[in-house]
């Protein structure tokens, strides 16, 4: 099952990985690596549960506007 693979063990050490060799950059979420690094623990336990059981809702993400050299604007994501 894929969703199996998504969250096991080894695919969600490769993301932190991932998140430690990006030097905790913050993304648009702005929890940067050590609020990350504290929080996973104490959060990834119930996030996994209610991924399996399909009961997970993600936070919105927040849209963004990048300013582009021609006086226009791109929306991130």
């Amino acid at each position: 099952m894929l969703l199996e693979q998504i969250i096991s063990k080894s695919n969600v050490r490769q993301a932190y990985e991932r998140v430690v060799a990006n030097k905790g950059a913050a993304g648009v979420d702005g929890i940067g690596f050590l609020d990350f690094t504290s929080d996973v623990r104490v959060k990834w336990p119930l996030i996994k549960i209610q991924l399996g059981k399909g009961e997970y809702r993600p936070m919105a993400v927040k849209r963004v506007k990048i300013p582009k050299a021609n006086g226009g604007v791109r929306l991130y994501p």
